[in-house]
């Protein structure tokens, strides 16, 4: 690569999806509803929110944006229908409209080297959501062709939506899709880990529950960022260590191709078992997993 060819990609997100939810009520709908203090939030802010079932369980991690019209939640498309629905059956009486934004709205992944001064020329255009998720990582939410977009876009380079799911990835930034959908509680997921948690903040869907694991323990497994060999992991797919036999001692959260090869993934998995490292993927004796990185001195885990 020539020594002045830029090292940050843009990269067109179209396996995401954006609710646009407004109304008088829509901050404390969502502040009621989702796991983070969405009532602390500013114009142009965003944070990593979950939305859980009663029972503590993940249906989804979206980033929520707040716009001075309201809010954006970016989440997989293929989940965004049910969840669009499910979540209109809390409005009730509320002052609350909730609806598909795709038509006018397109999402981009901006992330690598120099991505924070690149969107920092854009941070000053009122009309456009320029977002930083993490280290590096940025989600750009304009219209169609939008013409800021395409002068960012020569100054970057080309990004595949695998570029972006791997950048996700190496960030512990995990992402619910129908594969994983109530698989686990927040904290499992890391979602704490990287903001997307608020203990301060009142009651939502399954908050007892997930406070109740924060405060007393007992939290059994966490989120690891790993790499295997062999055939491409799939979300929910199992995984297992000599420790639990056949029984499963994980799930495969995301996975993404890496580029020197293999595949680099997020799995839920026994702590005990990340620890020891013995982890394969599909089954007992299948392709062992590499474990990079993990939370393996959280006090939770005690």
């Amino acid at each position: 690569m020539p020594h002045d060819s830029p090292s940050a990609f843009l990269a067109d997100l179209p396996d995401n999806a954006l609710l646009a939810i407004t109304g008088d009520d829509a901050t404390a709908f969502l502040h009621g509803q989702l796991t983070n203090d969405v009532a602390a939030m500013g114009t142009g802010e965003a944070q990593w929110n979950g939305w859980c079932t009663a029972k503590g369980r993940l249906l989804a991690t979206l980033l929520l944006v707040k716009r001075p019209d309201g809010y954006l939640a970016m989440l997989p498309a293929e989940i965004a229908p049910a969840i669009a629905k499910r979540l209109g059956m809390f409005v009730l009486r509320s002052k609350v409209k909730i609806r598909d934004a795709g038509g006018e709205l397109r999402a981009h992944g901006l992330a690598g080297h120099g991505a924070a001064d690149l969107a920092r020329g854009l941070e000053s255009e009122p009309d456009l959501a320029v977002s930083r998720i993490g280290d590096g990582l940025f989600v750009v939410i304009a219209p169609p062709d939008d013409a800021r977009v395409e002068a960012l876009r020569a100054k970057a380079r080309p990004g595949r939506i695998d570029d972006w799911h791997r950048a996700l990835i190496h960030a512990g930034i995990p992402t619910i899709v129908a594969a994983t959908q109530e698989a686990f509680v927040p904290q499992m997921a890391n979602l704490d880990l990287v903001g997307g948690v608020s203990f301060h903040k009142g009651c939502y869907p399954g908050q007892e529950i997930v406070a109740r694991t924060q405060y007393r323990g007992g939290l059994k497994r966490r989120m690891a960022l790993a790499h295997v060999e062999g055939d491409a992991p799939a979300p929910g797919q199992s995984l297992f260590s000599p420790a639990f036999g056949e029984q499963s001692a994980g799930t495969v959260v995301n996975a993404a191709p890496d580029p020197a090869g293999g595949y680099d993934l997020l799995v839920v998995a026994q702590i005990e078992s990340l620890r020891e490292g013995a982890l394969t993927l599909g089954a007992p004796g299948g392709a062992p997993l590499s474990i990079r990185s993990h939370p393996a001195s959280e006090p939770a885990a005690s």
